[in-house]
């Protein structure tokens, strides 16, 4: 496999669980209505585990624009494969949420809340405010990336690491994801986004392209402020 097709699958796969959960919990009439958060942000830890065990291998598994940038200017990512890897992560993300589209279907007809069909596809804040919530993001992010390169620095047993990874995921949502939805991936929000903006959903209302920069450029700048503060804690 391709390291660019890999990142494409493991975003997909990314996306799949991590939508599908938000679909499931704010659907109506899904067997997992009403799950909420403690199960949504479980999850995405998971999603994020067990993308990272399918393509790791292949492509390193970033699955995350911030990820490749932070690594690129971390110097252990060729900066020639920054913008493939960025859009196969993008267009991972858009199949992944077109496939938790068709998983659903006949449940978004039946939710009328134009507000939990977007979400079940992109990010947006408990508090709309701009600052504070690029700040979410990029300190979110800057965590993220901090504790990736961390991990890298030490050995585990065989084949943990994706688990310890997800556990970080799942560490960050419950911490710092309360503010804005804990997007930290570029790919994530804007793959979505755009699906929600093209795909025929029933009843669905705007795609909220006004805060849609927030979940882009916070995490890629705290990914690379994470990396840059790596560098200056260890040299």
């Amino acid at each position: 496999m391709s390291p660019y097709l890999a990142e494409f699958v493991g975003t997909l796969v990314l996306i799949l669980f991590g939508n599908g959960v938000v679909a499931s919990t704010l659907l109506k009439h899904s067997k997992g209505e009403q799950g909420g958060w403690i199960v949504i942000v479980i999850t995405w830890g998971l999603s994020v585990a067990f993308a990272v065990y399918a393509v790791g291998g292949y492509s390193g598994a970033h699955i995350n624009p911030a990820v490749t940038i932070a690594l690129a200017v971390n110097g252990s990512f060729p900066w020639n494969d920054v913008a493939g890897y960025i859009l196969a992560q993008v267009l991972g993300a858009f199949v992944g949420a077109t496939l938790v589209w068709v998983h659903y279907l006949p449940h978004w007809k039946e939710t009328e809340s134009h507000e939990l069909k977007l979400a079940a596809f992109s990010t947006g804040p408990a508090i709309r405010s701009v600052v504070p919530n690029f700040i979410s993001e990029f300190i979110g992010t800057m965590m993220l990336i901090l504790g990736l390169l961390f991990i890298g620095a030490n050995k585990f047993a065989e084949g943990l690491n994706p688990l310890v990874v997800g556990a970080l995921i799942t560490t960050i949502g419950f911490s710092l994801g309360g503010t804005t939805g804990f997007a930290i991936n570029p790919a994530r929000d804007l793959g979505p986004r755009l699906a929600h903006f093209i795909l025929p959903i029933a009843g669905k209302g705007s795609s909220d392209w006004s805060y849609s920069w927030i979940p882009v450029l916070g995490p890629i700048s705290g990914g690379v402020a994470g990396a840059l503060l790596y560098q200056v804690l260890v040299s």
